[in-house]
């Protein structure tokens, strides 16, 4: 029988992050995963500043030539385009896949043991296989995403979950910004995010089923006037967009992380920073065998991203208030980068200047 501090099911961001923050906490840790990688996903391919910032607390180097800086968000609705800048710190455009090598690659120098294409089992009392051969740990993680096994043997159920369906292709072009641009409709949003010097990552998402790719044209015909004529760098990658909250990420000797601990719409553009953060989080606490930490820390860390994603989702689902949102904060720049930050995590919640809320406010009021 195999012995380890931390068994982690799942070898995504989520995964591979908890266990280069464990090991370097001194934790023995293996990881397993069916998959074999590069482990892609479907996703916009953005990290916010906090995210970046974690990734140099867990010693992830991230060489110039694999990311492209990303300085604010600009979101574009008909005629109305409002931008709101991320402050000192940039985010960052990547290549999933090229974000997976890199955590692959520093798990490897950090000492995490790795299993790649093999299944694990989970049985009810007995502890987890890999392919029949069992694991005795300290501690099980869930780090196997929104469909979590892990989390149903731990009986830890979503009470409360909203999807939506999601979309993605590159293309081979210049980006002709260093921001991230969220284009508006009535049937979702688009997401354009540099990853490369030479390369674009475009998102599409929204709840009807029938959502496709080849609709850019229709739905955003000013950002299809920017990519037609371009070759496609990947085949279109759909995926759910789910969010999920639980009321607890902590039982027993089991551990949820990730978007098996709970997740956010891709509205948000947060979910790596989410799981980055928590990775680190959970570390902490079972270095210091104080589950009781993490469970506290996961709600903290999520806490803001809900409020935001429960904001954005209301733009999404109602046109009138999406239209005065984007218009009040297209008339507030300064405000709009005041927002940002504090949801970047920038800068902290009450950097929020009075001034900047009321002017939102009576901006979104009085638009047409």
């Amino acid at each position: 029988m195999v012995t380890t501090d931390l068994f982690i099911v799942g070898g995504g961001p989520a995964g591979l992050a908890t266990a280069i923050a464990a090991r370097n906490r001194g934790l023995s840790v293996i990881v397993a995963d069916a998959r074999k990688p590069p482990l892609d996903k479907a996703c916009g391919e953005g990290l916010l500043p906090d995210g970046v910032a974690a990734l140099a607390e867990l010693g992830v180097r991230v060489a110039a030539g694999d990311a492209v800086a990303l300085r604010g968000i600009r979101f574009v609705a008909d005629d109305t385009i409002a931008e709101g800048r991320f402050g000192e710190r940039c985010a960052l455009g990547i290549r999933r896949t090229v974000l997976h090598r890199i955590l692959t690659e520093r798990a490897a120098d950090a000492g995490v043991t790795m299993h790649w294409g093999r299944r694990v089992n989970l049985r009810p009392g007995q502890p987890p296989s890999l392919e029949g051969e069992p694991i005795r740990c300290e501690w099980l993680i869930g780090a196997d995403g929104s469909g979590s096994r892990v989390r149903e043997a731990a009986h830890l159920m979503p009470i409360s979950e909203r999807r939506r369906i999601g979309m993605r292709q590159h293309f081979q072009m210049k980006p002709w910004s260093d921001f991230i641009e969220v284009h508006w409709h009535d049937r979702g949003q688009a997401y354009v995010t540099p990853v490369s010097a030479n390369e674009l990552c475009v998102a599409m998402i929204g709840c009807d089923r029938t959502l496709r790719m080849e609709q850019i044209g229709a739905l955003f015909p000013a950002l299809a006037d920017r990519i037609n004529g371009f070759e496609p760098a990947s085949s279109t990658r759909s995926g759910i967009s789910s969010s999920m909250v639980l009321n607890a990420v902590v039982r027993d000797r089991i551990a949820l992380v990730g978007d098996a601990s709970g997740s956010m719409d891709a509205i948000t553009g947060d979910g790596l920073s989410l799981a980055l953060r928590q990775a680190l989080a959970l570390a902490d606490a079972l270095a210091g065998n104080d589950p009781a930490l993490y469970q506290r820390s996961h709600r903290r860390i999520c806490r803001g991203a809900e409020t935001m994603a429960r904001m954005l989702l209301l733009m999404c689902d109602h046109g009138w208030i999406r239209r005065r949102a984007i218009q009040a904060l297209a008339a507030r720049p300064q405000g709009f980068d005041r927002f940002l930050a504090i949801h970047a995590r920038t800068a902290p919640p009450a950097s929020a200047r009075i001034k900047d809320i009321a002017g939102f406010v009576g901006r979104f009021l009085i638009a047409a």
